[in-house]
């Protein structure tokens, strides 16, 4: 299976764990992403076990410490997206968070030297500039129609400063990634040690919510959450083949799944979608088709 169908299958998986995300985070439960960081743990932790000892991966633990730095930009910015939808619709979150891809490809090329066809850089520029303009969209429209809806959502500096740090952070992440994978250890290796430093992860804020804050955490009525969480694994399953096989162009289709997660949440969510955002997601969708043909 080449990059490019790994990429669409990484960008629809990663839409669902969007949506299932966002109906999971409640606005009053203040510990609903650690909530969310717990299930996601877990499932990826059995996944992580699955690979190995059904699938016969072979493991070698020190993999966990040489994919550490990516795995905790990873989780990082995937606690800061979590926290933020508590805050912000998931149509204004998803396209500023998912300007990660864009920011990748700028250290891939300023960093590591990096260099794409004509076209595939007209490509790259069309979907990473896609993802801005929703992100552009999306904070006006937001201005507007914040005071109408029927959900409250908390008007602060840190709406829009979780998923800015998400993007940051993810994007570095993705960066990191691409260098680790390229000369230091293989996708197999590599998705199997993030699996198992979320685990951990999960483990330390299982401490800290129930014993620590002592609140009560009912996995199995948390279906929203397991459905994010397995949503996640999956993609990230395809993501980390995506990127091993080109990251440079991977990175920015990737990313640009936030453009799903703007159709899942206008029929899902019942969002309003604007006549100008449509036009932006068929832009995308050009330029993915375009890297898609490369």
């Amino acid at each position: 299976m080449n990059w490019f169908i790994l990429s669409l299958i990484a960008m629809l998986f990663w839409s669902g764990s969007d949506l299932f995300s966002k109906i999971g985070s409640r606005p009053n439960d203040k510990y609903s992403h650690w909530k969310m960081v717990i299930v996601v743990g877990v499932v990826m932790g059995i996944h992580a076990l699955y690979m190995i000892f059904v699938k016969g991966v072979e493991f070698d633990i020190a993999s966990i410490i040489t994919y550490l730095p990516a795995s905790i930009l990873y989780i990082l910015s995937m606690i800061f997206g979590y926290a933020g939808l508590r805050y912000i619709e998931l149509s204004v979150s998803s396209p500023v968070c998912n300007s990660s891809g864009a920011v990748a490809v700028i250290l891939f090329f300023v960093f590591l030297g990096e260099r794409v066809t004509l076209l595939q850089g007209i490509a790259v520029f069309i979907v990473c500039l896609s993802v801005f303009l929703l992100s552009y969209i999306e904070k006006k429209k937001d201005d507007v129609i914040r005071e109408k809806s029927e959900i409250k959502y908390q008007k602060s500096v840190l709406a829009i400063i979780f998923p800015l740090l998400y993007c940051l952070i993810d994007g570095l992440g993705t960066f990191v990634d691409g260098l680790l994978l390229d000369k230091y250890i293989k996708a197999e290796q590599a998705n199997i040690a993030y699996e198992f430093t979320f685990l951990i992860i999960a483990i330390f804020a299982f401490i800290y919510v129930t014993v620590i804050k002592k609140e009560k955490i009912q996995v199995l009525k948390e279906k929203s959450k397991i459905a994010a969480a397995l949503s996640e694994t999956a993609g990230q399953f395809a993501y980390i083949f995506a990127i091993e096989a080109n990251a440079i162009l991977a990175a920015p289709i990737i990313s640009s799944y936030c453009i799903l997660s703007l159709v899942w949440s206008r029929i899902v969510l019942k969002e309003k979608l604007l006549a100008k955002q449509y036009i932006v997601i068929f832009m995308a969708a050009i330029g993915i088709a375009i890297l898609g043909m490369e």
